[in-house]
């Protein structure tokens, strides 16, 4: 019969910090195996000294390579890959021979852990158990003595070998965070943390219940002295002290519906915010947190919005204005931008982060309708005469511009469509395609495309969006049954 494989997890570091069920599978183990660097010493075989006997049998897993540079013809992954083989291999022929074998790892042994790539290659094969061990994500929570998470907030644990720009785009839209595998990735991390926004609130913790230990402000670590078994952690904001007395205003867009739909730097100037302000139906998008203040209000009074969150962020609170699609477009930034140009406020700072507007949310679901040249026009007359309205349709349906009308119908404005509709016809072919998106991204989403001559007014809401085809914009009855939009990048000369 083969013997039976265990990963242990050692837990931190600490070897108080092993479970019970650990000490008992290194106590009945015939071979203790662990990972080691080229210089053969081992953190895992330290941890667990105390319980190895004289008449374990010892493999060591050296690893034939500590960095990126190589002459394999696989290069540093084929390294490794023939590593992970010739070390299974090892394994398994003490698993043939009946011995029971635990193969050591710090911390888990399906976390970040070397022991893996054994069980990946072994467990199908034989009986195995993996012994959970404490990780150094809960080690460095412990040490640094604050709240990781609380209530829905979400944590997110990330390897400091990703890319700079993906280390911002992580750090900025999660809530808590654990950065791993710092050393020579430490400098950009730092700068992803200052990118983001969050290095006043990263902590630092270095070889966690192990001899050496550090902690300390992320931002007063010299970069030099960095080990790779350290860590940077963003912890609980709920309760929290504000790192900062000045105040802002953010504007933010939540695209057409909701959290599928915001991009990295709006979750993250969201979960900043001590306060948000909108219209009502935009902030219910948003999810709560703990501490956040929510100040709806309706539709129509976008210049009293605006200046009610100015007078937040002049006193110190960090408000993100909460618009739908782009807040740049027929939406809240132009307010904001107004207001905060008058003088009681000409010192607050304001930015505007973009979104996905509902015309590209439209265009998108329906094919590709906006490839080529387009104009966007708001059929509301609220606040622009009809006349406006209307010498701007003609003029850009007389350019042959894929046209994108925003607000065309509400309770109150029933007849916009139809003579929008009427004035395009005379430029346009009964025939040209024009895609009816509704609720694009909500539960009722509605896309349909149809000829001009066939759009019917009285099926077009608020939530509704138009999207006209030029001359040259196609139309596909596909086998599945759906139809799609496209207009071509290319426009026939002459």
């Amino acid at each position: 019969m083969s013997g039976k494989l265990y990963g242990v997890g050692l837990g931190p570091g600490d070897p108080s910090l092993m479970t019970v069920r650990a000490v008992e599978v290194i106590a009945a183990a015939d071979v203790v195996a662990y990972h080691s660097a080229r210089h053969g010493r081992s953190i895992a075989r330290s941890i667990a000294a105390a319980h190895i006997r004289e008449d374990h049998i010892e493999e060591r897993l050296m690893y034939p390579l500590t960095v990126e540079t190589t002459d394999h013809p696989g290069g540093y992954r084929g390294a490794l890959n023939d590593f992970y083989e010739e070390a299974s291999a090892r394994l398994a022929a003490h698993l043939d021979a009946g011995r029971t074998v635990a193969v050591l790892a710090e911390g888990d042994p399906l976390f970040y852990g070397s022991y893996q790539h054994m069980h990946k290659r072994l467990a199908h094969r034989y009986p195995t158990e993996v012994v959970p061990g404490v990780t150094s994500v809960s080690a460095a929570a412990a040490r640094l003595g604050e709240p990781l998470v609380e209530a829905e907030e979400i944590l997110t644990i990330i390897p400091g070998t990703l890319p700079e720009e993906e280390l911002t785009a992580r750090l900025a839209s999660t809530d808590s965070a654990v950065v791993m595998k710092l050393g020579r990735t430490f400098p950009a991390v730092r700068r992803a943390l200052e990118r983001a926004g969050r290095l006043e609130d990263a902590r630092y913790v270095e070889r966690a219940t192990m001899a050496g230990e550090r902690t300390g402000a992320l931002s007063e670590i010299d970069p030099g002295t960095v080990p790779y078994f350290s860590v940077a952690v963003l912890p609980s904001r709920i309760d929290a002290e504000p790192t900062s007395e000045r105040g802002e205003v953010v504007v933010v867009g939540t695209g057409p519906a909701g959290p599928l739909w915001l991009t990295p730097e709006t979750r993250g100037a969201l979960a900043q915010a001590t306060d948000l302000v909108g219209y009502t139906t935009y902030l219910d998008r948003v999810p709560a947190r703990p501490g956040q203040r929510r100040h709806g209000s309706d539709n129509k009074v976008e210049s009293e919005r605006a200046e009610f969150a100015l007078d937040l962020a002049r006193r110190g609170h960090r408000v993100a204005v909460v618009s739908g699609g782009d807040p740049g477009v027929f939406a809240m930034a132009t307010a904001v931008l107004e207001v905060a140009s008058q003088g009681p406020y000409a010192d607050v700072p304001v930015r505007v982060l973009p979104g996905v507007t509902a015309a590209n949310a439209a265009a998108a679901a329906a094919g590709a309708p906006l490839g080529h040249d387009y104009a966007t026009i708001s059929l509301s007359d609220r606040l622009k005469p009809w006349e406006v309205i209307a010498e701007r349709l003609h003029a850009a349906a007389a350019a042959d511009l894929v046209l994108a009308l925003y607000n065309p119908g509400s309770r109150s404005r029933t007849w916009q469509v139809a003579k929008a509709r009427e004035l395009l016809l005379e430029h346009r072919a009964p025939d040209t395609p024009v895609v009816v998106a509704r609720d694009v991204g909500g539960p009722e989403q509605s896309v349909r495309v149809l000829a001009l001559a066939d759009l019917e007014p009285t099926e077009v809401d608020m939530r509704t969006l138009l999207l006209i085809g030029s001359s040259q914009t196609q139309a596909v009855r596909r086998a599945d049954g759906t139809t799609i939009a496209w207009t071509p990048r290319r426009y026939p000369e002459g």
